[in-house]
């Protein structure tokens, strides 16, 4: 399905990074930036990755959805908020809320890792699980927002989300100065958008690039045809990245700042996965594998460059990663 460009004036700028920012100062994690000599040795390349697996919540969302919330006015926190997420933005507005004093309703798919539903309960929202083969989370939540007065926060076509994504990027940039590559995971597009807003203004000849799972290429389609693309229900192990199609914030940004968009395959991501929690340590989820995968299988290559890699989030059952293993050929 293709439908025409919705690309216009960007509807966020560096200014709101910035500005998100300093409003995150005393609320997230300063996430660390690390390295593997391994990795370098493998790729061919001098890596950074900055962990956001080990921000609050074990994910990047944290930045936008409190971003977000923090800044709607009084009376819709006092009606509370709601939104629909797979895990990580779910916890991220449930913390958000509890932080600000504001009620959360979350909308998480009864598929959703249970890790992340029982986590996100344990920040006090109410979670209304829904059947994705049978219903349109944009709709259910819509409905629920007119029925009880709710402010919708969506998880990534939100000015807000986006400029709170891009404090990533604005770290990262600030930790480890001038990158030639930066790789960033694609779902919905709002951290690879804050990321390459960051990018252009801290490194203007930074080659920005998105990473999707193969089996939910809309991004890469879109960012290649011009038009907006659409994958329902993605069959991939990223679950942060089953998003059928950019939005209408994500898609100008992703078309007029980001440099280009590539796909990897499920095992891909899984062997990337595993090396990362074998020789790294880091336990990482599979959508915050996706850009070390595009750097580990060759499909971004190394060439003697300096990378950044965003690690987006390490929220992963145990026993589903230990499945996932077995299924690759990897224990």
């Amino acid at each position: 399905m293709s439908t025409a460009p919705t690309a216009s004036s960007p509807a966020v700028t560096y200014a709101d990074v910035a500005a998100a920012a300093r409003r995150l100062d005393d609320v997230v994690h300063r996430t660390p930036v690390m390295t593997s000599r391994t990795v370098d040795a493998h790729v061919g390349a001098e890596v950074a990755f900055k962990c956001e697996n080990l921000q609050r919540t074990g994910a990047f969302k944290i930045r936008g959805g409190y971003n977000a919330v923090s800044q709607l006015p009084p009376a819709a926190k006092e009606q509370g908020v709601v939104t629909y997420s797979s895990g990580n933005h779910a916890q991220a507005v449930a913390l958000a809320g509890r932080e600000l004093g504001v009620d959360a309703t979350i909308i998480m798919p009864e598929t959703a890792p249970q890790v992340k539903l029982d986590a996100t309960r344990g920040y006090g929202a109410e979670v209304v699980e829904y059947d994705p083969t049978e219903t349109v989370r944009e709709e259910l939540g819509q409905r629920l927002a007119e029925e009880h007065g709710l402010t919708l926060v969506p998880p990534y076509d939100h000015p807000d989300v986006v400029a709170g994504q891009g404090t990533v990027g604005d770290e990262l940039f600030d930790q480890v100065g001038a990158l030639d590559v930066l790789l960033v995971c694609c779902g919905g597009g709002g951290l690879l958008s804050g990321c390459a807003l960051a990018a252009r203004h801290h490194a203007p000849d930074c080659t920005v690039i998105g990473v999707e799972p193969a089996a939910g290429d809309d991004a890469t389609r879109s960012f290649h045809s011009g038009e907006l693309q659409t994958v329902e229900s993605p069959d991939t192990v990223a679950d942060g990245a089953r998003t059928p199609y950019l939005g209408d914030v994500t898609f100008p940004l992703v078309l007029e700042r980001a440099d280009d968009m590539v796909t990897v395959s499920d095992a891909a991501l899984v062997r990337a996965m595993h090396l990362l929690w074998e020789r790294t340590k880091m336990v990482v989820e599979p959508t915050g594998a996706l850009g070390a995968a595009a750097l580990l299988d060759g499909v971004v290559p190394g060439n003697d460059r300096r990378i950044g890699v965003v690690v987006s989030g390490g929220n992963v059952d145990l026993s589903r990663a230990h499945a996932l293993f077995e299924r690759y050929d990897l224990e």
